[in-house]
């Protein structure tokens, strides 16, 4: 399979709305409107056209994953960090590597444009591959009432955790 990650285009939109659709049609922890949230985000000050990225079979988009600006704050600092939400593949796609390709593709895009750290809420026996960690460990907590093992978070850089902890503020597109 000869797959080509690259920055997604205005063209890929109808592409990938289908495919955020169809990737989370059977999820059981879904609202189903994933598709919804990165149009959303597509159209915020939180999107990074270089963190749209898209996944490709044969001139056929089949994965597609976002990072998208947050911030992290505390009484005294406010720190600048990614979201990563959500990572989409086909259904008959799945389980062939493509996430994990998307995710660390993105990961090395993101450190290339200077961020330093990833936030997502995930599945607690998948993303730690990638080296995401608890939130808790980093005293970082989430704006809503979500399971711990859930909430992740890693540094892309050596520092990029170096004192930061606090509250993770979302763009409000992610509650729109």
């Amino acid at each position: 399979m000869e797959i080509i990650l690259r920055q997604e285009n205005k063209n890929d939109f109808e592409s990938v709305f289908q495919l955020i659709e169809k990737a989370f049609e059977k999820e059981e922890y879904s609202d189903h409107k994933e598709q919804f949230l990165v149009e959303r985000l597509r159209n915020s000050e939180a999107f990074i056209p270089e963190l749209s990225i898209v996944a490709e079979l044969d001139d056929r988009i089949i994965g597609h994953i976002l990072f998208t600006k947050l911030r992290i704050k505390n009484d005294s600092n406010s720190f600048e960090s990614l979201a990563l939400a959500p990572v989409s593949v086909l259904p008959e796609f799945q389980g062939k590597g493509i996430g994990s390709k998307l995710i660390l593709y993105g990961h090395e895009v993101a450190k290339s444009l200077g961020y330093k750290s990833v936030i997502l809420l995930g599945h607690q026996d998948y993303y730690p591959r990638f080296g995401y960690e608890l939130c808790e460990k980093y005293n970082i907590i989430m704006p809503f009432d979500v399971p711990a093992e859930n909430c992740m978070v890693i540094a892309l850089a050596e520092d990029g955790l170096n004192d930061v902890n606090g509250e993770v503020v979302y763009p409000k597109a992610f509650f729109e």
